[in-house]
């Protein structure tokens, strides 16, 4: 099942026995709860197991796979929120930067609580009061078990690195050249890539990459055919679609239409 999306703020619940995913990476935070069974995953070059009730969180751009670990199979429901909602709200508070949970799962009452509540009927839009509200609660959560490592140097450009990320959203479909974002951001490459990456979580052009990928997932919601979503979203070809859609998401853009279609019928 899949919840529509909202502002930076997707969730999904997952079914399945033995291996769920292949090996991917996203660039959003991805904080869930295992519902039923265990969650076996490898993260950060060690093998996880997630018990009912325990949080799981992946930091943007970690490679990670996924699977039941009993035979009983596995049940979970997770949400992704966009890296910059967090480091919007930690910079209000004198916190730049994005933080970092060094272990990806947790037991902590108020954490598995405030995550729980979100991923309650999740058919359901959250709404912008509980959504802005869930984003606080969250980032708070994630500074208290992060390592409290903040980016060093020069302080954060925001404006600057807000306008290069709008930028990137707007001409996604386009060949976007990393002069452009210098002149937005009125910086030099090495350091604006460090910059984009403490706030964003990501590269700017994997942030490029997941933009064309989301328009590609609008086109293939609305039925267009895959050599066309590909075209239209800015990549060469189908082929070239595909093996980024996997690369982020562990599954194919065919696999992910059946999904969404189911979930729409439920």
């Amino acid at each position: 099942m899949i919840s529509p999306a909202e502002d930076g703020v997707e969730r999904i619940e997952a079914r399945f026995q033995g291996n769920g995913f292949s090996p991917h990476r996203h660039d959003t935070y991805a904080i869930g709860l295992t519902m039923n069974g265990v969650q076996t995953f490898s993260y950060r070059g060690e093998q996880r197991a997630s018990l009912p009730g325990q949080v799981i969180v992946i930091h943007p751009d970690e490679v990670h796979d996924g699977g039941a670990g009993t035979e009983e199979g596995l049940r979970y429901r997770m949400l992704y929120v966009a890296p910059e909602q967090i480091s919007d709200v930690l910079s209000g508070v004198g916190r730049p930067g994005l933080p970092f949970v060094p272990s990806p799962v947790i037991s902590d009452n108020r954490f598995r609580t405030e995550l729980a509540e979100a991923l309650t009927d999740i058919d359901r839009e959250l709404g912008t009061l509980k959504r802005d509200c869930l984003i606080a609660d969250l980032a708070d959560c994630l500074w208290g078990h992060s390592d409290h490592q903040g980016p060093s140097g020069t302080a954060l450009s925001w404006p600057d690195l807000k306008r290069c990320a709008e930028f990137l959203k707007e001409n996604c479909t386009d060949s976007v050249r990393m002069e452009q974002l210098e002149g937005l951001a009125q910086m030099d490459r090495f350091t604006l890539s460090r910059q984009f990456r403490a706030v964003f979580g990501t590269s700017p052009h994997r942030y490029l990459v997941m933009r064309r990928l989301g328009r590609a997932k609008a086109e293939l919601g609305a039925g267009a055919p895959l050599v066309e979503a590909a075209v239209a979203s800015g990549f060469a070809d189908q082929s070239h679609m595909t093996r980024h859609f996997k690369r982020a998401f562990g599954m194919t853009p065919g696999q992910w239409r059946h999904l969404s279609a189911a979930s729409a019928t439920q």
